[in-house]
């Protein structure tokens, strides 16, 4: 029997690939929007790996600039070392990365390990967070590097980022099969535990930036930026391949284990549970309540999820030591990313049972804004960590920057909500969460709710970043309540759709047919 990894397999996995890329692409709604949303990112990756670089910094003479492009210029390694750090928590928190076919749907399918690691690996770009720390990388990039030398420093950033998520992907099919084994999940729990321990250690000595400083990505970062640029560019192409190569035996491993954690949770036996008092509203809304929370933290992939988007990107402001300016724009896309765990197809946590919640004799008001608070919940959760650890890296901020950020991150988490509720509504999709690489929309979907989310929170954090720099504390908080109200008026509008009859049996026909 021939092996699925020598180069036969190889090539069958790549020309399987294809034909399950080809069949995704059958299978968008609207390719129309495919193909411009494609069109803008790659206009906004141009954009930023080039216009930085237009701007002429040096005209402005100021003293704060150039300290601040020296403290970029320094860290620039640090930012390397983010790119990893997201590409192997991005991997394990989806269990070995996005599958290109559900689990049900590939079931009857012959699809090798080899395939489901090379779709992985095509997913990875169709990630909030992974676009937007390659943008930022770029964009950074752009500002330090010389105009005639930034060519090749883009080309080194590029292929960071290949070998990083190959990198990446390998280690998280490897923490896959570790969780699949006996007493894996603990084990898996307890590295990362310590890991985060020992970076929280490192940064209270002091000896976290002078670590990362001292790693080969600083010598990456500084030979991008020299007439180098070529042999590093080779390097990292080489461990691309080789981590592409690397990667396959263990998602095989992996792929080949009972997934223990979904298994669990499918086969577990809970005992009934008294009603819950409510603190607030109707008892109805109690039983929702908990209904709805129960089904978020049961789900091992929005669980996980849940997790790596809390502390993930704290953890890269820990690490590449990003100022309030900078960390300003985290809590929009954390949000974002909580959001896009389940919360742009938000009805989609009940599947088949949808219909049977419709039968229970609670009020469709009820039903939605309990939905709506759930969301809520948990892009609050993920963002305000992200706030917690810029606390922990930057201490208290002035008194405006405080007002700013407080205000960006109230406006951000009521424009997310309103945004993915208004999606949940308008386009349902019939899809299965119990596998942690599952999606809640389709991929294509997926990178269209990604980009529009990442624009309008980085706008809104780039505004509120230009206010912090204003004297009075007041204007914030002032500026804010007209974002405010424009979103609340849209969530208004989704909740009296969700109402109408029609539309909520609609939703609830599609989200059931799983």
């Amino acid at each position: 029997m021939r092996s699925s990894t020598d180069r036969r397999g190889w090539a069958d996995a790549a020309r399987d690939t294809a034909h399950l890329v080809a069949f995704r692409a059958r299978t968008v709604r609207r390719p129309a929007g495919t193909v411009i949303g494609a069109v803008v990112a790659l206009a906004l990756t141009a954009g930023f790996a080039l216009g930085p670089a237009l701007v002429n910094l040096s005209a402005l003479d100021s003293p704060a600039l150039d300290r601040a492009l020296a403290t970029l210029q320094g860290n620039l390694g640090g930012a390397f070392v983010g790119i990893l750090l997201l590409a192997v928590s991005s991997s394990m928190g989806s269990g070995g990365g996005r599958e290109l076919l559900s689990r049900s749907e590939a079931a009857i399918h012959p699809i090798s390990p080899v395939t489901e690691h090379l779709g992985a690996l095509l997913l990875a770009p169709l990630n909030l967070a992974w676009l937007v720390q390659t943008w930022g990388l770029l964009a950074v990039t752009a500002l330090v590097t010389a105009l005639e030398r930034l060519p090749g420093a883009q080309l080194v950033v590029l292929a960071w980022v290949l070998a990083a998520t190959a990198a990446g992907q390998a280690l998280g099919w490897t923490a896959e099969g570790v969780r699949r084994t006996t007493h894996g999940v603990v084990v898996v729990r307890v590295v990362a535990g310590a890991v985060v321990l020992v970076v929280a250690g490192l940064h209270l000595a002091g000896a976290l930036g002078p670590l990362v400083r001292a790693l080969p990505t600083t010598w990456v970062a500084q030979t991008g930026q020299t007439s180098q640029w070529p042999v590093a560019v080779a390097v990292l192409l080489v461990i691309f391949l080789a981590a592409v190569a690397l990667g396959a035996r263990p998602a095989a491993w992996a792929l080949g284990l009972p997934p223990r954690e979904e298994l669990r949770v499918q086969s577990g036996v809970h005992e009934a549970r008294p009603a819950p008092e409510p603190r607030w509203g109707s008892p109805d809304r109690a039983l929702l309540h908990r209904l709805d929370r129960g089904s978020v933290w049961r789900s091992v992939g929005m669980r996980r999820g849940l997790v790596v988007l809390g502390l993930g990107p704290g953890l890269v402001a820990l690490v590449a030591g990003l100022e309030w300016s900078s960390v300003m724009l985290l809590p929009g896309l954390t949000a974002s990313g909580a959001a896009l765990l389940f919360g742009v197809n938000a009805w989609c946590l009940d599947g088949k049972g949808m219909v049977w919640r419709e039968t229970l004799p609670v009020s469709a008001r009820d039903v939605f804004d309990v939905r709506a608070l759930v969301v809520a919940e948990c892009t609050a959760a993920v963002s305000g960590a992200t706030v917690v650890l810029a606390l922990l890296r930057n201490g208290l901020p002035p008194l405006v920057v405080g007002a700013s950020v407080l205000s960006c991150w109230a406006v951000v988490l009521v424009q997310v909500l309103a945004i993915v509720m208004t999606w949940s509504i308008r386009s349902p999709y019939s899809v299965d969460l119990s596998s942690p690489r599952a999606t809640p929309a389709p991929h294509a979907a997926m990178a269209g709710y990604a980009g529009k989310l990442s624009l309008v929170t980085t706008l809104t954090g780039m505004f509120f970043t230009g206010l912090a720099s204003l004297p009075w504390v007041w204007v914030p908080p002032l500026l804010a309540l007209p974002f405010v109200a424009w979103s609340g008026w849209r969530l208004v509008r989704a909740r009296r759709r969700w109402l109408a009859p029609a539309e909520r049996a609609r939703v609830v026909l599609t989200v059931a047919a799983v």
